[in-house]
């Protein structure tokens, strides 16, 4: 149901970002097609993508862009094939790069519990790869009608969902090394990047994470693969328990930088390990940054990445300890790792409201 709008003469309010574990009214994926990087994997990944659809149309809808509409055709004959309520889909043609939606896909903000997208510039991460056709996915999916009467505002500002991390409390938790990169927004330091951050996504603090990254990464430490927001005082973030591993003296600073924060209240976070998973390499011997805080919270669960790994099981009761009232549902997220990114970093969630469901 659509909230009733206010009066005209209603004072104005502060638009907010809300969390991820807010009601819903779907997520967002867009599916790889032969196109793309995926080309040569499309026979381990499209399962992932089954999966993870098929989880999320059990609870709430899912909007699926496809490249063409031979493509279309084909995700939905595969979502069929699965068992999946095609009532519980939105499937609309909008070519892209990639599949990444957490990034170029819209950042949703609410006042008086009306949406509004935000349409942030995405540059690739920085100028990494081809982005054209992503960086529109947002605006041609509006166009479509997609999100129904939901109003579309354009940010002149480069920013990706999964750099991103809100407790509903008007905290941000990020990473200075992606947020301050010289490639993503140069001509904008810090003190006016928070200003903006604050204005637009509703904003009272900016926690800043220094150290902390993963082998294989190519966002530049998003923080949605080291730490996450699981309700306003919890944070579950990646530990290394190898000091052998590369990663064990960055993470552990991260992990002190997490000590010294303070929750809205004042308090210190209760602070949740996730486990170390066995070092994943692809065919060249590169490590691929396996994480298990890249998890998404939906409407009554938590799809939460596995990776074949004696570690998983221990992640999955982790999680469970943070999200008691929601199902945890393991989703074997091996097959995404080969590009570089997980399960959160393929979906984008969209609020209450969002939707048109036709």
């Amino acid at each position: 149901m659509t909230p009733p709008r206010p009066s005209a003469d209603a004072p104005p309010c502060r638009q907010y970002l809300p969390p991820e574990w807010s009601p819903q009214s779907g997520v967002m994926l867009t599916w790889p097609h032969p196109h793309g990087d995926w080309a040569a994997r499309l026979a381990t990944v499209e399962p992932v993508f089954v999966a993870i659809a098929r989880a999320v149309s059990l609870r709430e809808h899912v909007l699926i862009g496809c490249y063409d509409d031979a493509h279309r055709q084909h995700v939905a004959g595969r979502l069929r094939a699965a068992g999946v309520e095609l009532s519980r889909a939105i499937l609309r043609v909008v070519a892209s790069n990639d599949t990444w939606a957490r990034d170029h896909g819209p950042i949703t903000v609410l006042c008086r519990n009306e949406p509004t997208l935000l349409d942030f510039r995405f540059n690739g991460w920085g100028g990494k790869y081809p982005c054209d056709l992503d960086d529109a996915v947002t605006r041609r999916l509006y166009e479509s009608g997609a999100f129904g009467a939901t109003p579309l505002q354009t940010v002149d500002l480069v920013l990706e969902g999964g750099s991103i991390e809100v407790d509903g409390s008007g905290t941000l938790l990020t990473t200075s090394r992606c947020l301050l990169s010289t490639t993503r927004n140069p001509a904008i330091g810090r003190e006016r990047l928070e200003a903006s951050l604050k204005e637009l996504l509703g904003l009272n603090r900016i926690l800043w994470l220094d150290r902390g990254y993963l082998a294989g990464d190519d966002t530049d430490s998003h923080i949605d693969t080291l730490a996450r927001f699981c309700d306003a005082r919890t944070i579950a973030y990646v530990a290394c328990d190898d000091p052998a591993d590369e990663h064990y003296a960055e993470l552990a600073a991260m992990e002190q930088e997490l000590r010294k924060f303070r929750a809205a209240d004042g308090t210190p976070y209760r602070l949740v390990a996730l486990p170390w998973p066995r070092a994943k390499t692809n065919e060249d011997g590169e490590r691929l940054p396996a994480t298990y805080a890249n998890f998404l919270v939906i409407n009554g669960a938590v799809l939460a990445p596995t990776y074949d790994d004696p570690a998983d099981g221990i992640a999955l009761a982790r999680l469970k300890e943070c999200f008691p009232d929601r199902e945890i549902v393991a989703i074997d997220c091996l097959p995404l790792i080969y590009q570089y990114g997980s399960l959160h970093c393929v979906t984008m969630q969209l609020p209450m409201g969002v939707l048109s469901e036709s």
